[in-house]
């Protein structure tokens, strides 16, 4: 592993990784469907620009974002690709989203009529996405109306309609009958569109999920996410989605301490020795994004072994019982997610200590973090 100076704890991102699986994903939507690469929430933790220039490294065609903040903070480090803001823009946003060449997600009449104003003020044009809600519930027009909204689009000098675009609510469900209507409804208001007289080069509705398990929501474009980053979407995708985790947050040992049986450990004595124990004090807590809801639950890897927290996860630190892990001493290096030493701590397994998914493991990484990159990991 890597020599750190300072606080040892880092989260070290693979960029070879990263680039094998947006090849991945393009290798499953094949040639003909363009991939947006989703880099919103700072690249799922693993740094935004970084991850970036690497999926365009690997052939995406555009990227992803959630904000006009984030697609900034992308051109900001240098980034040309083509960026499109999918949670749209907010009042006071148009003069921004021209000046950086941004495409961005639209639902309101109104907020395009903003946006063709601050384009044609500038001389320029701005490619929008028009998002329908298809069954989320969350943004978006109706589908009913997306003939009306798209024609209305279409008139507004300074704009140009480059994208018609939904999002799945369950294409990771085993049962598929919902994504599968979901779909339909979507390719019903594309048709509809494409009646009024618009055809716009990008139609996207598949996540992770869809582009692993459902060719029929390809359209000519898909918008993986989770997979990028090398987890699957669900535990029943893994083996079809061949993704490699592209990210390993490590530590090292700051302190080992041996006490007798009968000793409490950490906030509250939730943990309480029941023999001669090491435990390790690792300087990793919640405040660097491991979820206190690991405590006395989860396991990271010492010496090639996996070890057990012991008792609650500190805000800075958490203990671990090295009783059965042989010599351990400062310094010694520890990985809380991912691979060392022929053992693995999955980000998918720390999700289940968690009670939560992967990509919030990924995401809540905190900013104190430093990401380290590297082509790939040593074992």
């Amino acid at each position: 592993m890597h020599d750190i100076h300072g606080r040892p704890t880092i989260a070290e991102v693979s960029l070879a990784a990263l680039r094998t699986n947006c090849r991945r994903a393009q290798e499953l939507v094949g040639p003909k469907v363009a991939v947006m690469a989703v880099v919103k929430a700072d690249g799922y933790g693993h740094g935004a620009v970084a991850v970036a220039r690497a999926f365009l490294e690997a052939g995406a065609a555009a990227l992803g974002v959630s904000s006009v903040e984030e697609a900034v903070e992308l051109r900001r480090g240098k980034v040309k690709g083509p960026v499109v803001v999918l949670g749209g823009t907010f009042p006071g946003q148009e003069k921004e989203v021209v000046q950086h060449d941004l495409a961005t997600a639209v639902w309101s009449l109104d907020g395009a009529r903003a946006l063709a104003a601050a384009a044609k003020k500038a001389r320029r044009t701005v490619a929008v996405h028009l998002k329908l809600n298809t069954g989320m519930t969350r943004l978006g027009v109706e589908p009913a109306d997306a003939p009306r909204v798209a024609t209305a689009l279409g008139e507004l000098a300074g704009l140009r309609i480059d994208g018609l675009f939904s999002h799945l609510a369950s294409a990771d469900a085993v049962d598929t009958a919902s994504a599968r209507a979901q779909i339909a409804r979507f390719a019903d208001a594309v048709a509809a569109v494409a009646d009024a007289g618009l055809r716009p080069p990008y139609v996207h509705l598949a996540n992770s999920a869809a582009v692993i398990a459902a060719p029929e929501a390809h359209f000519s474009m898909v918008r993986p996410g989770i997979m990028l980053y090398g987890c699957a979407p669900a535990s029943h995708l893994a083996a079809r989605a061949q993704v490699r985790p592209a990210l390993r947050l490590r530590s090292a040992v700051a302190q080992v301490r041996h006490v007798p049986a009968g000793t409490p450990v950490g906030y509250g004595a939730t943990f309480v020795t029941a023999r001669p124990s090491a435990i390790a004090t690792v300087p990793i807590g919640y405040a660097d994004g491991y979820h206190r809801l690991n405590s006395n639950r989860a396991h990271m890897i010492l010496g090639g072994r996996r070890v057990p927290v012991a008792g609650r996860v500190c805000m800075d630190h958490t203990m671990l019982d090295v009783t059965d892990a042989g010599a351990v001493a400062a310094g010694d290096p520890v990985v809380a997610i991912g691979a060392s030493g022929g053992a693995a701590v999955p980000a998918d397994e720390v999700a289940g200590w968690s009670e939560t998914i992967s990509y919030e493991v990924l995401t809540s990484i905190g900013r104190r973090v430093p990401r380290v990159y590297v082509e790939e990991f040593d074992v």
